[in-house]
């Protein structure tokens, strides 16, 4: 993409971080992303630069980077170059995207409403066509949710699966480094660049609707991506209907709250204590609950996601994926409320948490349309399975945005 295109989307969304690069890293002048330019969320190491994780006093404190992060290290050897650093929520604990501190990046496919994150300026900054991709980082939903209410590709892949040194950490249990592709072929292709470990390919074989994640979105976006099904139905095997949490996502959802509630707080809580740094709405709330998890009760949670993790991974062998809706409803409006976005996070956190429980890759496609509106698919596969989800949403893509 022009780096006059790059500063035009700065200006009108954004998405860039006041404290931007101020001239691109060229990459290698040979490899699979060659002439490809990437973005990266303001937690990756650059080296000479400086991260702020979304608070501008952290971003005050912190000393330029050493080197690069490993993912940006093998993207700029891949030959992609990176122009730029986005904006996310404040030591990435939303999924709203908005920042209190930068502003929030604006959706281009619904400029009055949320783009979604807290990769938030990540996914706008594809979705306006100001990168052909960026980095981001899921915990509970980073990647996920902004490519859905932005209507672009978005992966969280297998746990650990992508190195990530040199990234700030959010809850280390569930942190993994996930990108953004407006366009499926270059979605996969950076799949190859930053997949480390080995691959667990197989053919997809049998596709599982998570009926109890169906039913809780709204009606007309389940009317949508079974629409998208029906679409889509001669590149799928037959579906079937599946139950995965007989008893209710509550628990696990709590579990997976309480853990990362615990974790952040010792990647942070002694930073905050000392500094007492000015912290947005809705992030000044969560912290402080953070800080009151007793070991205990994470040691409880982490017996409740030991068992929940064992039946989720025994429904998705290799062979097999589990879709789902991405997010249960369009983007909330930008003005909304505080209950309304209480409700909103809830309501996503119960459909996010089976693949950050389990240590499961998503791939998020942009399916579909309510009104106008994004909204994504969701397909969850056996750890190791990611270029085997990569390749699905190639697959699909012809089936896709109506």
């Amino acid at each position: 993409m022009r780096q006059d295109n790059r500063a035009a989307v700065a200006r009108k969304s954004s998405a860039f971080v006041p404290h931007d690069l101020a001239r691109p890293i060229a990459g290698a002048a040979r490899g699979p992303l060659a002439g490809l330019t990437g973005a990266v969320k303001d937690m990756f190491d650059l080296k000479g630069e400086r991260s702020g994780g979304g608070n501008p006093t952290w971003l005050a404190q912190a000393k330029p980077a050493k080197r690069h992060a490993d993912a940006v290290r093998r993207l700029l050897g891949a030959g992609a170059t990176i122009v730029g650093k986005t904006v996310c929520d404040e030591f990435f604990f939303s999924i709203t995207g908005a920042n209190a501190h930068y502003g929030t990046p604006v959706n281009p496919r619904a400029p009055d409403r949320l783009p979604g994150g807290s990769s938030s300026g990540s996914a706008v900054a594809v979705a306006a066509g100001a990168v052909d991709f960026a980095l981001g980082s899921d915990t509970g939903g980073s990647v996920r949710v902004p490519a859905a209410l932005n209507g672009v590709y978005g992966i969280r892949p297998s746990h650990d699966r992508v190195n990530a040194a040199g990234a700030m950490p959010m809850a280390p249990s569930f942190d993994c480094i996930g990108w953004f592709a407006s366009a499926p072929a270059i979605f996969t292709r950076v799949g190859p660049v930053l997949l480390g470990g080995k691959a667990k390919r197989a053919k997809i074989e049998r596709v599982r609707l998570a009926t109890d994640s169906w039913a809780q979105v709204d009606a007309e976006v389940a009317e949508a991506l079974r629409a998208f099904l029906t679409r889509a139905a001669a590149a799928l095997p037959p579906t079937e209907d599946l139950l995965v949490a007989p008893a209710g996502t509550s628990a696990w959802r709590e579990a997976f709250r309480t853990i990362q509630g615990r974790e952040i707080w010792a990647a942070y809580g002694q930073w905050i204590e000392r500094n007492r740094p000015a912290l947005g709405p809705g992030i000044k709330e969560r912290l402080a609950y953070a800080a009151t998890v007793t070991a205990g009760q994470t040691r409880d949670a982490r017996c409740v996601m030991t068992a929940a993790r064992k039946t989720i991974r025994a429904l998705v062998p290799p062979g097999t994926v589990l879709c789902l809706p991405t997010v249960p409803c369009v983007a909330p409006e930008t003005e909304a409320d505080a209950a309304t976005l209480d409700d909103f996070r809830a309501r996503v956190m119960a459909l996010t948490c089976l693949a950050g429980i389990s240590g499961l890759p998503q791939v998020t496609i942009p399916a579909s349309q309510v009104e106008g509106l994004p909204v994504g698919l969701s397909f969850i596969g056996w750890h190791g399975g990611d270029e085997t989800l990569l390749a699905l949403a190639l697959r699909l893509a012809p089936y896709c945005g109506a």
